[in-house]
């Protein structure tokens, strides 16, 4: 077996006015991430750190932002994507272990269904995705809450 590590990151704005979704579930606020797509960050740094692992380029360059079909794409449909990439190139994800950096709103009441959608997407048993929140302690854009961000380290491999 061969294996490799990846690692993505990906960060948001908040903005006014649109859905908030994290790891392919919504959450019931009035604010959400500004972006192309549906914005999911956590999502996002998965996909680049998969991307990555397997020497491909990264999330903007499978899914441009200059592409209307992506616009308000659900991102699950790119990890989704990605995943098949890595599958016709022989690789595999393993496992996935991702960060979640946000002051709001709350994510730890989400975390089990966060990895359920997650596990699903990349087509790995729910004891394989590794999923923390945490905050930034009130330091930087991240801290005074205007935007949300994501780190990402998977396993991947190949027989």
């Amino acid at each position: 077996m061969s294996y490799r590590i990846g690692h993505g990151y990906d960060i948001h704005r908040l903005v006014a006015g649109r859905p908030l979704v994290l790891g392919g579930v919504r959450f019931d606020t009035d604010f959400g991430l500004d972006g192309h797509s549906d914005a999911d960050c956590v999502t996002h740094a998965i996909c680049d750190a998969l991307l990555g692992a397997a020497g491909l380029p990264d999330i903007g360059h499978f899914f441009p932002d200059t592409d209307p079909a992506y616009h308000g794409v659900d991102s699950q449909l790119l990890l989704q994507r990605v995943v098949a990439e890595l599958r016709q190139r022989s690789w595999a994800p393993v496992n996935i272990d991702i960060t979640v950096i946000a002051e709001k709103p709350r994510i730890a009441p989400r975390l089990g269904e966060m990895k359920l959608v997650l596990a699903n997407s990349a087509g790995l048993p729910v004891d394989a995705i590794g999923l923390k929140a945490t905050t930034n302690e009130g330091v930087g854009d991240l801290g005074r809450g205007l935007a949300i961000a994501a780190h990402a380290v998977v396993l991947i491999e190949k027989p």
